[in-house]
């Protein structure tokens, strides 16, 4: 197991990562054979382009709200709610505002 930087007491996941003016910011918290955990601030109006992934995900929104669209659906997603983001369907994320969020990723064993 690798860590960017271990989480050996309690924290407030939303003290995990800082926003930066005009951009997304990322931090791994845990990646291994079994999937990765990693923390990201999106500053207003930035976004992921829409893309796929082979494994299923947990979108988890700490703080700010996110609009995430999934395959033709949109989502906002607030601080507290999460979102599932199945495996192989195109996704993206927008910042109408700047947002927090934790993504699991769950890799087959």
């Amino acid at each position: 197991m690798t860590n960017s930087q271990p989480i050996n007491s309690p924290t407030a996941v939303i003290d995990l990562i800082e926003y930066q003016p005009d951009s997304i910011v990322s931090r791994t918290l845990i990646s291994d054979t079994a999937g990765t955990a990693s923390m990201f601030a999106f500053d207003k109006g930035q976004s992921l382009s829409e893309h796929t992934a082979p494994y299923d995900a947990l979108l988890h929104v700490v703080d700010g709200l996110a609009a995430v669209r999934i395959a033709s659906e949109t989502h906002n997603i607030t601080a507290g709610q999460l979102i599932h983001l199945p495996a192989n369907i195109p996704h993206t994320v927008f910042a109408p505002q700047q947002f927090k969020m934790m993504l699991t990723m769950i890799r087959p064993g």
